[in-house]
């Protein structure tokens, strides 16, 4: 792309609301733009076009715009920079709602742009008019509504910093269509010259804080990390690694924390919650100390709150003060950057050559004994494929690939079986939006398009934005779509069989299913069904070699469950559905990757 001359020395020039829109967004490093066009923000395309044309910006046409806010949202997380989506007023804006509460609950820095209808029509009922300010207001971090394209600029500055700076989040900026065209004595704003007083997010803490968290590590005999995506956001999991090597805790993560560490790791013991491995929860039941890192003690995986972490001290690190205290009240709780104090921790530590404690061998020897008893297990039947016998496999050959999900049993199999790198994981994790594993994989292709980028899917939430096809289509994007295919709202039909006497009510998706070979070839996409466990290599392999985008389609076992499972209102250690690998070899066999943890 183009990069902008510097204009700080040139005389000021009259310029269009757009053109200062396009200028700043230009400015603060945008190369990207997701989105659908419509009649209030026209006149905001029509400046995009020039500035397409010049090689400064590219935008990339979804086919909805559910779609575009969620691949805006994916390229934040597998970047770590802001995306950006354009959507038009009315019906435009309201179809975003989904996507920026998605960001909103993971704490995602994105800069949703909106065209309004023209300022003297506000307030008239005016054709695609709607009070999108008002209606996500509880669900963004800052929103604004462009009253004069003067302060455009200051705006958009205003709104990466506010954006990217303490906790991440969304922010929607609102522009009528009159101000777009309107001309004014345009002054550029850099990134840099926004100047915020009220809103100075703390990013360091003080020394006698950090003396409090080496003097429990001190103390404690069976420390845990718990680590959540607040984690990934500060860019810490090199410091994580370290302080888990020099102290040597078992460190879980959360759904939104997966990929801080490599799971193979031998103190790595996964995902903890719900869903979580059983090892996990043992060890967040019977931890004497559980330090949480950018964590926020969400229900899921916490259980029954008051029995979560029961024995533990507990000190919890976040950037957001609100989170402190909010759900479980910390002995020690520190506001700040989690990397910085990390870095911080780690340097007294070093410096002043601590031993921190030598007495957690039996700790870490009770968890190997755990992991021995309750190993991730992949059932086999005769007649039809596992899930997870499908995504162990996959995890074998697609070692540093990104993967995007969407929401129920597929995602949990794949958070138990799939070992991913840092930023290479993105799930609707807060808000559980189905359908956003498919337009993510979108986001993250076009911010990496020579990378592998698999979208691990199910029929259910395929079905959700199933339309986004037709962007994949359309820029040749090289995304690799795997469906794990039961024919049910899987996770709604494992609900109603354990809580719900087995009632079935609106849970099956078998009739009106399409056929989704067909259907993406429909688009112009290869594509291969998968019905026999004998063809699971070959299929696999088929899927990672091609080119261009390839949709894979799993039929698989139609009534297998997603296990261990933490019941509603019971504690971590009073999982239901543990599996023990003493069982016999045709029907179980114990994940790969555990037995290396093992040996």
């Amino acid at each position: 792309m183009n990069t902008l001359d510097n204009q700080d020395n040139h005389s000021l020039q009259y310029k269009t609301g757009a053109y200062a829109l396009m200028d700043s967004l230009v400015r603060h490093g945008v190369v990207y733009i997701f989105g659908y066009p419509g009649g209030a923000i026209l006149p905001i395309y029509d400046e995009l076009y020039s500035w397409e044309q010049q090689n400064f910006i590219k935008h990339i046409l979804g086919r909805h715009e559910q779609g575009c806010v969620h691949a805006a949202d994916a390229y934040s997380r597998s970047t770590g920079k802001i995306g950006v989506c354009f959507a038009t007023s009315g019906p435009g804006a309201t179809n975003l709602v989904s996507g920026i509460a998605t960001a909103q609950m993971d704490s995602i820095p994105i800069i949703v742009i909106t065209g309004q209808v023209a300022r003297p029509f506000i307030g008239t009922d005016a054709f695609q008019e709607v009070d999108i300010f008002g209606i996500t207001l509880p669900i963004v971090k800052h929103s604004y509504v462009v009253r004069d394209p003067k302060d455009m600029a200051k705006i958009v500055g205003e709104a990466f910093y506010i954006a990217t700076h303490g906790r991440p989040g969304p922010v929607l900026i609102d522009i009528p269509k009159d101000v777009g065209l309107e001309k004014f004595l345009y002054e550029p704003i850099n990134p840099g010259e926004v100047n915020l007083p009220g809103f100075k997010p703390v990013s360091h803490c003080k020394y006698s804080e950090l003396v409090k968290i080496i003097e429990a590590l001190k103390e404690s005999r069976q420390p845990l990390l718990y680590v959540g995506g607040g984690s990934i956001s500060a860019e810490a999991h090199a410091n994580i690694l370290k302080l888990v090597n020099i102290c040597q805790i078992p460190i879980a993560t959360t759904l939104m924390g997966k990929g801080i560490i490599d799971e193979n790791h031998e103190l790595s013991v996964g995902m903890l919650g719900m869903h979580g491995t059983a090892y996990a929860n043992f060890a967040v039941s019977e931890c004497d100390l559980l330090i949480a890192l950018g964590a926020r003690f969400d229900d899921r995986v916490t259980g029954k709150l008051d029995e979560f972490a029961c024995n533990a001290q507990v000190v919890h690190i976040d950037i957001d003060a609100a989170e402190i205290g909010k759900n479980r009240i910390p002995e020690i709780g520190i506001i700040g950057d989690i990397n910085h104090i990390l870095e911080n921790l780690i340097g007294i530590i070093e410096d002043k050559n601590l031993p921190i404690n030598t007495y957690t061998y039996s700790w870490k020897e009770r968890i190997l004994k755990w992991k021995k008893q309750y190993p991730l297990l992949i059932p086999k039947q005769i007649s039809k494929i596992s899930p997870q016998e499908i995504l162990n496999e996959l995890n074998q050959i697609a070692h540093r690939a990104y993967f995007t999900t969407d929401v129920g049993q597929h995602q949990m199999w794949a958070a138990q079986f799939l070992n991913v790198l840092p930023r290479h994981w993105m799930s609707s994790s807060g808000l559980g939006t189905m359908g956003y594993g498919l337009p993510a994989a979108i986001g993250v292709q076009v911010a990496f398009p020579q990378e592998t980028v698999i979208c691990v899917t199910g029929d259910s939430s395929f079905q959700m934005n199933i339309q986004e096809l037709g962007t994949i289509a359309q820029y040749n994007l090289p995304i690799k779509i795997l469906i794990i295919n039961n024919k049910w709202q899987g996770m709604v039909r494992q609900w109603q069989q354990a809580f719900y006497g087995e009632r079935y009510s609106h849970s099956n998706m078998s009739f009106g299913a399409p056929d989704f070979k067909v259907l993406a070839e429909s688009y112009g996409l290869h594509s291969i069904s998968l019905y026999d466990r004998e063809s699971i290599f070959s299929s696999l392999k088929e899927f990672m070699n091609y080119k261009g985008p390839i949709l894979l389609d799993c039929h698989v076992i139609e009534d297998e469950n997603c296990y261990p499972m933490v019941a509603p209102g019971k504690s971590n250690a009073q999982m239901i559905g543990l599996r023990k690998p003493e069982k016999p070899a045709n029907t179980f066999s114990i994940l790969k990757n555990t037995n290396q943890i093992l040996k």
